[in-house]
């Protein structure tokens, strides 16, 4: 299968969202339980395009999948952590989609200056397991059922993966919104 691999922007949003809504009305992949509209959808995308990149694969035009980060959490001394998220059209599956558009987010991430990655991932899922691990992820632990849906309770384990050394005076990250459009065509293309 050939694809291209670019940025998202708010444009997107239409085929992004139709890739995951059927992660939330079909599974427990996706706590949410309502997929989000196109409105929602586009905030999300202009949320995270102003700190970090998100990335989409696409064919002849058509979106295949999607790769993103996102805030780990709110205090200023996780600045240098994100989760990242990816979700695949259902017939983009196994593939090598997954990790390439891993390979290229990770790269760029680490050139925003970026240290850690986590995904969470809702148990059991070894088709994603299985994708974070070949991507270099390590388990850290995992919420016993946390989550409710599809009538169960469903356990969350958490990977990590270290993008660069851990610094004892790490530089500031660099928000994705800073970049100008030539440094992030130079790292899209860097990343291949």
């Amino acid at each position: 299968m050939t694809y291209s691999i670019r940025f998202a922007g708010l444009a997107d949003a239409g085929a992004i969202a139709a890739i995951y809504a059927p992660y939330v009305r079909n599974t427990a992949i996706s706590f949410e339980v309502e997929p989000p509209d196109l409105t929602e959808m586009t905030k999300r995308i202009e949320t995270v395009l102003a700190r970090y990149p998100w990335l989409l694969a696409e064919r002849e035009g058509r979106v295949l999948g999607y790769a993103y980060a996102g805030e780990h959490r709110n205090r200023a001394a996780y600045r240098w952590d994100v989760d990242v998220g990816i979700y695949l059209a259902a017939d983009a599956h196994r593939r090598g989609l997954g990790r390439q558009l891993y390979a290229r987010l990770f790269h760029i991430l680490r050139a925003l200056g970026l240290v850690n990655a986590y995904a969470g991932i809702t148990l059991p899922n070894a088709g994603s397991v299985g994708l974070h691990e070949a991507c270099g992820f390590l388990p850290v632990g995992i919420y016993r059922r946390v989550g409710y849906k599809c009538a169960a309770w469903h356990d969350v384990g958490w990977w990590q993966l270290a993008l660069q050394a851990h610094s004892d005076h790490p530089a500031e990250p660099r928000a994705f919104a800073a970049l100008t459009a030539v440094e992030r065509q130079a790292l899209l293309l860097e990343s291949l």
